[in-house]
C-alpha cells in the first residue's frame, strides 16, 4: 500500500509547489517507506510515497502515462485482476514499460475514461490528473477500504490519504464544531463526513470529478436489492466457493504475505484457505499466522456481555489444524500504555475516536507482523455481511430505532458515561444519531413487497456495512499503515458482498446461531470447536492495572487545565473517577472505559494538532 497527496489551484501556478507537496506526503512515509515522489505542473501538483508489493522496481509514481500532455496519476491500493486488465489493454494496443498493477489502471483510465473504475477489482484510492481537459479525478474502492480525503480552497482543492496530509498544507485549518464532535462521541461514521471542517471523505465507490467548473460526483457501484434463488446447500456452497477464489486471488504478491489469526471464525477461515492456497502453490514455507494476547490474559479472564472465553487456544488449533507457522505476540500493560505507542496510534487515525486498549495493542500487533512480512489478510467484514454481532440477535437491538451498535454501547455502559459528564445532551448526542439514522434507512435498497423481519434484517446489515464497517476498516488501515503493512479483507469482495447482502436472513441464522452460512461454508475446513464457539470480539485487556493507569491520566489532566474541560467540567468528569475500582475492567468500544480513553485522547488530539474547537 501507499500514501497519496495533492493539490489543484487554478488560481496560482503550482510549477513550484514542490516543497509544499513534499511537506504533504512527508506526513505519509510509514504508509510508503520504500521510496516517495513528487510531480508538479502549473495547475496541479502530486505527490506519493510507497511500500513496494507488486513489481517492486517499476511501480514508482506518482506515474505519468506518456508526454506532458497526458494524465499523471498517484496511487494507493492493489487491482487484484490487473493481470487480465492488463492483457486485456495489450489486446486493445496498449504497450507497458512495467509490470505493476499502477500502470494497468493508469492505460485503464486512458482506454476507458471514467468508466475505468468499474472495471477494478480490489483495494485503492487514487488521484488522476488529466492536463488534457485540466481535470482531476479522485476514486474510491468499492467498500471503502483505502481512505481518501479532499478539501476545497478558493481557488483549487486539496486531497490527501489521511487529514494531516491535507493540515499539513497552508491553505487547510484543524478546526472542529459540534456535528464534528458528535461524529467522534457517537461512533456514527458518516459516509463522506471527516469531522475538521471544511474537509470530506470521498465516499466508497465513488468517482469525484474536479474542475474549473465545481465538482461532481458519480457512483460506480451500489448495493443493490435483488432475489435469491439459490437453496440452502447451493447458497453454502457458493460461498464456499467465491471465498476461495478471493483468498487465492488476495495471496497475489511479490512479498511474504500472511494472515492476523484471532482463533474466531472469521479469521480462522481466512488463515485455512490462505494456507490451502499457498499448498496449492507448493510454497516451500507455511503460512505465517499472528496472535495477540495479554500476559496473564488466560488466568484472570472472566467472560461477560462480550467475551466468552480466551482467544489463544482456539488460534493455536486452528493453526496446527491447517499446518500455518503461529506466532503469538503477547502484550503487557506497559506496552499498552506506552507514551509512543499511544501517540502513534492517535497520529495515524488522526482523530480520538478510541476503541481503547485493541487500538494499541493492533499497533503492537501490526509491528510484529511487519518483522516478517509486508502483507496480511484478515477477517473484517465477516460480522457485518453474515450477522455475527450480537445487536444482530438481540430483540431489543433489532426493535431499536437506531444504529444497532448503539444498543451494546448503551448496556456496557458508554451512552451513561457521556450522559453523567453532560456531553449526551449538550451536544445534542441522540438527535443527531436520530437525524443520522433516518438519512442511513433511506439508502436502504430493498426488496418490493419485502417485510416483517427479512425487511428489518436487510436495513440492519445495510447500516452495518455502510456505517459500522467504515469505521473498522478505516481503524484497521490507519493502525497497520502506521507500521507500514499492508491488510487485505477478503470478506469485502464485492462479489461476496452482493450475494451474502442478498441471502436472506433464514439462510443466513437457518441454525438459529450467528454466522449460520459461513459456518456451514467452512465445515470441513475448521476444527468444529471453532466452528461452534460463539462470536468473540476482538481482544481486550482486563487487568485492572490498565483501568488504574487509565484513571491516573485523567486525573492528570484535571490536575491541570487541558482542553477537554471545554467540553465537560471537572466536576462532572469526577463523576467517571468516583466509580469503585474495578467499574471499568470492560473495554469494547461501546464501553465506559472507552469514554475514558477518548476524554483522554481529545485533550492530547486538540494539543497535538492545534484544532480549533469551534461550538
Amino acid at each position: 500500500m501507499c500514501g497519496i497527496a495533492g493539490c489543484v489551484n487554478y488560481d496560482e501556478d503550482l510549477s513550484g509547489a514542490g516543497e509544499v507537496i513534499s511537506a504533504m506526503t512527508a506526513t505519509l512515509e510509514y504508509r510508503g517507506p520504500d521510496a516517495g515522489g513528487v510531480w508538479t505542473s502549473p495547475r496541479a501538483a502530486l505527490g506519493h510515497r510507497r511500500l513496494a508489493i507488486i513489481d517492486l522496481e517499476g511501480g514508482r509514481q506518482p506515474m505519468a502515462a506518456g508526454s506532458e500532455a497526458l494524465p499523471v496519476m498517484t496511487y494507493n491500493g492493489e487491482v487484484y485482476n490487473y493481470r487480465e486488465l492488463r492483457e486485456e489493454l495489450i489486446g486493445l494496443g496498449h504497450g507497458f514499460r512495467t509490470t505493476s498493477d499502477t500502470e494497468v489502471v493508469l492505460r485503464a483510465y486512458l482506454e476507458w475514461g471514467a468508466d475505468f473504475a468499474e472495471r477494478l477489482d480490489g483495494i485503492f484510492a487514487l488521484a488522476i490528473w488529466d492536463p488534457r481537459t485540466e481535470e482531476l479525478l479522485l476514486v474510491r474502492d468499492r467498500m471503502g477500504v483505502k481512505p481518501l480525503y479532499y478539501y476545497p480552497t478558493p481557488g483549487g482543492l486539496l486531497f490527501g490519504s489521511e487529514p494531516k496530509t491535507i493540515l499539513a498544507h497552508p491553505h487547510a485549518e484543524a478546526v472542529i464544531d459540534a456535528d464534528g464532535l458528535r461524529e467522534i462521541f457517537t461512533i456514527v461514521k458518516t459516509p463522506g463526513h471527516a469531522v475538521f471542517r471544511g474537509m470530506y471523505e470521498v465516499r466508497p465507490a465513488t468517482v469525484l470529478r474536479f474542475s474549473r467548473s465545481g465538482s461532481t460526483e458519480t457512483r460506480y457501484w451500489r448495493l443493490e436489492a435483488r432475489e435469491h434463488h439459490d437453496d440452502l446447500d447451493t447458497t453454502v456452497a457458493t460461498v464456499r466457493r467465491l471465498l476461495e477464489e478471493i483468498v487465492e486471488r488476495q495471496m497475489v504478491a511479490d512479498v511474504t504475505v500472511g494472515t492476523l489469526l484471532s482463533g474466531g471464525l472469521d479469521s480462522s477461515a481466512i488463515t485455512a484457505l490462505a494456507a490451502r492456497a499457498m499448498a496449492r502453490r507448493g510454497a516451500d514455507q507455511p503460512l505465517k499466522a499472528f496472535s495477540v494476547d495479554f500476559k496473564g490474559h488466560e488466568s484472570r479472564f472472566k467472560a461477560n456481555v462480550q467475551w466468552e472465553d480466551p482467544d489463544t487456544p482456539f488460534a493455536v488449533e486452528v493453526a496446527e489444524h491447517v499446518g500455518a507457522e503461529h506466532i503469538i505476540v503477547e502484550l503487557d500493560n506497559a506496552e499498552i500504555l506506552d507514551p509512543e505507542v499511544r501517540r502513534t496510534v492517535l497520529r495515524a487515525q488522526d482523530l480520538p475516536v478510541s476503541t481503547g486498549d485493541m487500538e494499541y495493542s493492533l499497533l503492537v500487533l501490526c509491528r510484529a507482523l511487519k518483522e516478517r512480512m509486508t502483507v496480511a489478510l484478515s477477517g473484517e467484514a465477516a460480522d457485518e455481511l453474515f450477522g455475527g454481532y450480537t445487536w444482530f440477535h438481540d430483540r431489543d437491538a433489532v426493535e431499536s430505532d437506531t444504529f444497532p451498535w448503539h444498543s451494546p454501547f448503551k448496556k456496557a455502559g458508554g451512552i451513561g458515561a457521556l450522559q453523567s459528564i453532560g456531553l449526551w445532551d449538550r451536544l445534542g448526542l441522540a438527535e443527531y444519531v436520530k437525524h443520522r439514522y433516518t438519512e442511513a434507512l433511506e439508502e436502504v435498497p430493498r426488496l418490493p413487497g419485502e417485510s416483517g423481519l427479512e425487511a428489518r434484517m436487510r436495513e440492519l446489515t445495510y447500516l452495518n456495512l455502510t456505517r459500522w464497517e467504515n469505521f473498522l476498516l478505516d481503524r484497521k488501515d490507519r493502525i497497520s499503515m502506521a507500521a507500514s503493512l499492508e491488510v487485505r479483507v477478503p470478506f469485502t469482495d464485492h462479489r461476496l458482498v452482493e450475494y451474502v447482502y442478498n441471502t436472506p436472513w433464514a439462510m443466513k441464522n437457518f441454525d438459529g446461531r450467528e454466522k449460520s452460512l459461513l459456518r456451514a461454508a467452512m465445515r470441513g475446513v475448521l476444527p468444529d470447536s471453532v466452528l461452534d464457539r460463539k462470536k468473540n470480539p476482538y481482544p481486550s485487556t482486563q487487568d485492572e492495572g490498565y483501568e488504574a493507569a487509565l484513571r491516573e491520566k485523567l486525573e492528570a489532566i484535571l490536575a491541570g487545565d487541558g482542553p477537554v474541560l471545554k467540553l465537560a467540567s471537572e466536576t462532572e468528569i469526577r463523576t467517571l473517577l468516583d466509580a469503585p475500582a474495578g467499574s471499568y475492567a470492560m473495554g469494547g468500544p461501546w464501553s465506559a472505559r472507552a469514554v475514558i480513553e477518548r476524554l483522554i485522547e481529545f485533550d492530547t488530539w486538540v494539543t497535538a494538532y492545534g484544532v480549533r474547537v469551534e461550538l
